[in-house]
């Protein structure tokens, strides 16, 4: 069988001492197999310096300015030739085996678009890492959270979500994707600029077939927050703003008419205890996002090359609410709302 070709691609933004302390682990640890290549979004440090003095191996893709995570990855993949792609945050340290595993998973269903190893946190490794734990859900109102993380809670890994399992979506912190369907989904939406561009290319692809899997027996370890801090305003106005827009894209209107006016009110509801325990930067940065949506919606048409299927007839889709979950029942574990799947 003709081993098949997998490239490494790692978005870089000033972002230099990742590249040090990272890039190291990438290199020794991945298969002789996979190309490594640094995509640069216009740094201002002296990455590119690094990378051509102390990386020489390492193949770059220089663009033009810093085009965001879904942009930067765009026009970097439209240049790279290969069976599949491993989106690879800057801030991850991997494991000696990461790559076969998820590789012979994919190989041995052609369905399969996307899949993520287990991420665990860099700083505390014996936690799930936020960014994905071991593959992200989504409830019916569209709040991501995955198995090993709820909202702000991450679980301690005991092994109890090692089992490789069919998910929503794959963290873009470690994202392995099959190119051909990458290209023909046409990548991420680059107007999303950071933030939930992956939830959105992965709902895209099960509306076009695709499956999408965790595969726990690959671990690495995320950092986490290194392009922008948690809790800092621009985040949370492209996470409140990307959520939504997605929302608007792939809802059948049967749905979207009134779940979109409910998740308004839900946000206002967050904007205003952030208010009103100390964070008005958080309640202008909710407020900035709904105006952001209505005026992407009127410039956009939501016709969409796709059959959008009723949002919890596709997998990794919880047909309840996390909100009324964790913050009335207090199930604050993926396994006292979904169990150990």
């Amino acid at each position: 069988m003709t081993q098949p070709t997998v490239a490494i691609v790692i978005l870089n933004y000033n972002g230099v001492h990742y590249l040090q302390k990272f890039l190291p682990s990438v290199l020794s640890c991945s298969a002789e197999y996979a190309r490594v290549i640094v995509a640069d979004n216009a740094s201002t440090d002296n990455s590119l310096a690094l990378l051509r003095e102390s990386f020489p191996s390492v193949e770059l893709i220089i663009l033009d300015r810093n085009y965001g995570f879904a942009g930067g990855y765009n026009k970097a993949l439209e240049q790279v030739k290969s069976d599949y792609y491993v989106l690879l945050n800057s801030d991850v340290e991997v494991s000696r085996g990461w790559i076969e595993p998820i590789i012979t998973l994919m190989e041995s269903d052609k369905a399969i678009a996307a899949c993520q190893p287990k991420l665990l946190s860099y700083h505390e490794p014996e936690l799930f890492e936020y960014a994905g734990g071991a593959g992200g859900w989504i409830d019916y109102l569209g709040y991501p959270f995955s198995r090993g993380r709820v909202f702000e809670v991450c679980e301690k890994d005991v092994r109890q979500y090692n089992s490789t399992a069919p998910v929503f979506w794959a963290s873009g912190a470690a994202m392995f994707v099959r190119a051909s369907v990458f290209q023909d989904c046409r990548g991420f939406d680059a107007y999303f600029f950071a933030h939930m561009e992956e939830i959105d290319l992965c709902w895209r692809m099960q509306l076009k077939g695709h499956k999408i899997m965790s595969c726990p027996a690959s671990v690495v370890y995320h950092v986490g927050g290194g392009t922008l801090p948690k809790g800092n305003e621009r985040k949370v106005y492209l996470n409140f703003r990307n959520n939504l827009i997605m929302l608007c894209k792939n809802l059948p209107w049967q749905e979207r008419i009134w779940k979109l006016p409910l998740r308004f009110f839900l946000d206002i509801l967050f904007a205003c205890k952030n208010l009103f325990t100390g964070y008005p930067k958080s309640f202008t940065a909710v407020l900035k996002a709904h105006v952001s949506v209505v005026k992407w919606r009127l410039l956009h048409s939501l016709k969409a090359p796709y059959t959008k299927r009723p949002f919890t007839t596709l997998t990794g889709v919880y047909n309840r609410s996390i909100v009324w979950n964790y913050f009335v029942n207090n199930m604050k574990k993926f396994s006292d709302i979904i169990g150990n799947k």
